[in-house]
């Protein structure tokens, strides 16, 4: 099993691969490795982490197998990043039944106000060995 923390993400959601590359770029220490919900990678670790596949959320699977879902998911990987990033993570105090309804109304409304690909995104050649698929 991969040993890094590993990010499910909308693979052709714009919105979804500009915080890929956003996160890339601010995880010097490569502590995320990532596959989209899409890919058999992806469909396979929801299954078997028996994580409710919900299209509109990313998808946080930490190396001692926990799982995060919607807004968790985003602070738990903002904890992880350089710089003030980290600092988000402080609105994990407030519960997640107050945080997702916000994270579920952008979510919705991703494709419309971000646009959407045909395919899921392709990363650099050096990104490629961050992609489990």
């Amino acid at each position: 099993m991969e040993k890094r923390d590993i990010i499910l993400f909308d693979g052709v959601c714009h919105l979804c691969q500009s915080s890929v590359q956003f996160i890339i770029k601010h995880d010097p220490k490569n502590h995320f490795a990532f596959a989209s919900l899409q890919s058999d990678v992806g469909k396979n670790l929801i299954g078997q982490k028996r994580i409710a596949q919900e299209p509109n959320s990313v998808v946080l699977i930490k190396a001692n197998g926990k799982s995060y879902i919607h807004s968790s998911a985003a602070l738990q990987i903002a904890k992880k990043l350089k710089g003030v990033w980290k600092l988000a993570s402080i609105l994990l105090i407030i519960p997640a039944f107050m945080r997702d309804p916000i994270y579920r109304f952008i979510a919705r409304h991703r494709y419309t106000w971000f646009g959407k690909s045909e395919k899921c995104m392709m990363p650099t050649p050096s990104q490629r060995r961050r992609f489990l698929d």
